[in-house]
């Protein structure tokens, strides 16, 4: 009997075999268990291009990147996905926003809590705040934090059984809210400066405070003073949340006021 050979059908040779046809997530994997790739003949991976730190792996981060952008579209806000720390003017306070990212990128890095917890951007309708916040989330979520925008009285909506999109359930919203990285929210107590109901005023110590408690920062973005103005009947933020939370909240946060005009008004008054 004659023995032939099918090359193309021939076993392997032993030994290694290059592995160059390997995924990328495959590749990482065997990085992460402690395979020396050079022996494996693998070629080198390429870096990251999109300035994520290298604690992150690639795919998480950018999947936090659309979850970003997908929470300012379920706001309706798509146009806030444009802004940049270089698009804001001085009274938005640009440097002190990029310098108090610098500083959580580097707090996640070492899985630290921050130094300042919270940033608090009061100032008037119109001034710029939500584009200074939409500028700190977008370069956030650039650098690889996992961040959420949403206005207050919506997630205080969301709360409320039925409420909230892609089927979530009222709990759903209160676990993606409490543990992302960084937390945009965008006019804390809007609509509450007359009165304030019992749920509103529960749901929303009960968000800030697992924040805090947990050592998650917050950006907040409010019309209103932090009490209530002698001679105004307007509340202020300590009249809704109470002493003791405003206390806990100012005392690792810094103050970043929004000036300047209402960027709304127009150039000149329209004649009704």
């Amino acid at each position: 009997m004659s023995v032939t050979t099918d090359t193309a059908h021939a076993a392997p040779a032993r030994g290694i075999n290059p592995l160059g046809d390997l995924s990328e997530h495959i590749v990482r994997v065997l990085e992460k268990n402690g395979a020396d790739i050079s022996k494996l003949g693998v070629p080198p991976q390429p870096e990251p291009t999109d300035g994520l730190w290298e604690d992150v792996s690639v795919p998480q981060a950018r999947a936090r990147l659309n979850m970003w952008k997908n929470s300012i579209e379920d706001a309706a806000q798509n146009e806030y996905l444009a802004f940049r720390f270089s698009h804001l003017d001085d009274n938005q306070r640009p440097n002190t926003l990029r310098g108090w990212l610098d500083s959580l990128v580097e707090a996640k890095k070492l899985d630290a809590r921050p130094t300042v917890l919270n940033m608090l951007m009061p100032g008037p309708i119109g001034s710029g705040k939500s584009a200074a916040l939409s500028a700190l989330g977008n370069e956030a979520a650039e650098r690889g934090l996992w961040t959420l925008y949403v206005k207050h009285a919506t997630y205080l909506t969301w709360r409320r059984p039925d409420s909230a999109p892609h089927n979530m359930k009222a709990w759903e919203v209160r676990k993606r809210f409490v543990e992302c990285d960084l937390l945009t929210l965008d006019e804390l107590c809007g609509e509450m400066d007359v009165t304030a109901t019992e749920f509103a005023r529960r749901e929303t110590i009960d968000l800030i405070d697992a924040r805090i408690s947990a050592g998650r920062p917050t950006a907040y973005t409010t019309n209103l003073r932090s009490r209530r103005q002698p001679g105004s009947q307007a509340m202020g933020v300590v009249d809704i949340l109470g002493e003791r939370l405003l206390s806990r909240l100012e005392s690792s946060a810094h103050l970043a006021k929004i000036v300047g005009p209402d960027r709304r008004k127009p150039a000149q008054p329209l004649d009704w």
